[in-house]
C-alpha cells in the first residue's frame, strides 16, 4: 500500500511540476507574441478638437487596473504588393465592465470626412493609405470628436488565418449569395479563415449596400472576440500565438492586456451595436458616403453615454 501511495505521490508532483512549467512555457509566449505586436502610437496623433495643453497619456489611456471603461479602434488593412494599402474595414468598439457591455459600430469606409494631416476632404479608408494608422486614428478622432484610447491593426489575409486558428466562426445569414467562389445560404453557417473574409467582403449583391457588408463585418468581429477569450487547447493557442504575431499590430502593452482577459473578460455580457447612418453622393465621379453633422453629434453622444460610469 506504501508503494502504491509512494507512487501515487510521485506522479502527482511529477504533473504538477510539468502543469507549472507549461504553464510557464505559454506565458513566456504571450508574453513575447505581445511584446512582437506592439507599435507604439506617435505624439502627433493628438485631436485637433482638444486643447494643445492637455496630456497625451491622460487623453489617450485608461486606468486598467480601476477598470475605467476604453475606446479600440479596429482596422483590417488591406495590404498589396509596393502598396501601404487601405483600411477595408474600421469598426469602433467602447468597452464598459462596469455596464458589462461593448459598443460596437462600424465606420462606412467611403465616408467623405477631412483627413488629418493631409489637408483634404477624402473617403476615410485613404487615410490609412496617406499616413498609416497615425492618420487614420487622428481622422477617426476628428470624425467622431471622441479620443481612441487603443488601436488594432489587423492584415485581412492574416485575419482569415486567426479566424482558422480558433476553429472557424458561426454566423447568421440574412440573404443567399456567392461571392469569391463561395456560396452562402441563407441561415446559420460555419465559416472559416477564407470564406469569413469572403462573406465580409460582399456588398454590390446585398439591398443595403455597404450597410449590410458593414453588419457582417461586425459578425465576423463578435464571434472573433468570444472564441479569442475562450481558448481551450494549446494547439489553438500556439497556433494562434503565431498567427497573431505576423498578423496584428497594436498600442495595447502586455500588461494591460493581461488585465483584459483576467479582470474583463467575465464582465462581457453583451455587445450593443450601432450603425452610422449617411447618404450616398457622387462627387466630380466619385462615389462617398454623407455623414451629416447631425448624426456625427448623435454617435459622439452614444460614445460619451455608454462610456459613462456613472450611469451603470
Amino acid at each position: 500500500m506504501r508503494k502504491w501511495l509512494k507512487i501515487t505521490g510521485t506522479a502527482l508532483v511529477s504533473l504538477t511540476v510539468l502543469a507549472g512549467g507549461y504553464g510557464i512555457y505559454v506565458y513566456q509566449s504571450v508574453k513575447a507574441t505581445a511584446e512582437q505586436i506592439y507599435e507604439q502610437r506617435e505624439p502627433s496623433s493628438l485631436p485637433a478638437f482638444i486643447s494643445a495643453d492637455s496630456v497625451l497619456e491622460e487623453i489617450h489611456s485608461a486606468d486598467i487596473d480601476q477598470r475605467e471603461p476604453f475606446t479600440v479602434l479596429v482596422l483590417g488593412i488591406d495590404e498589396r504588393p509596393n502598396d501601404r494599402g487601405r483600411s477595408d474595414a474600421m469598426i469602433m468598439l467602447s468597452v464598459n465592465p462596469s455596464k458589462q457591455s461593448i459598443l460596437m459600430f462600424n465606420i462606412p469606409r467611403d465616408t467623405r470626412t477631412l483627413i488629418v494631416g493631409h489637408g483634404t476632404e477624402d473617403k476615410i479608408n485613404h487615410a490609412y493609405a496617406f499616413g498609416g494608422i497615425q492618420m487614420s486614428v487622428r481622422t477617426v478622432e476628428e470624425l467622431l470628436h471622441f479620443p481612441v484610447n487603443y488601436y488594432i491593426k489587423v492584415n485581412m489575409e492574416g485575419f482569415a488565418n486567426i479566424i482558422d486558428a480558433l476553429g472557424g466562426v458561426d454566423v447568421d445569414n440574412t440573404i443567399t449569395f456567392n461571392y469569391e467562389g463561395h456560396h452562402f445560404k441563407e441561415g446559420s453557417l460555419h465559416l472559416n479563415g477564407q470564406e469569413a473574409l469572403a462573406y465580409s467582403r460582399m456588398r454590390y449583391e446585398d439591398p443595403r449596400g455597404d450597410l449590410g457588408r458593414n453588419s457582417r463585418q461586425r459578425q465576423i468581429v463578435k464571434e472573433v472576440l468570444k472564441n479569442a477569450l475562450d481558448v481551450s487547447t494549446a494547439f489553438k493557442l500556439e497556433t494562434l500565438l503565431k498567427e497573431v504575431g505576423t498578423s496584428v499590430k497594436t498600442d495595447i502593452r502586455f500588461d494591460e492586456m493581461k488585465t483584459f482577459v483576467t479582470e474583463y473578460r467575465q464582465d462581457m455580457k453583451k455587445i450593443e451595436q450601432v450603425e452610422i447612418q449617411g447618404s450616398g453622393q457622387n462627387i466630380g465621379g466619385i462615389w462617398y458616403y454623407n455623414v451629416a453633422d447631425k448624426e456625427r453629434e448623435r454617435i459622439h453622444e452614444l460614445l460619451k453615454e455608454h462610456m459613462d460610469r456613472e450611469g451603470s
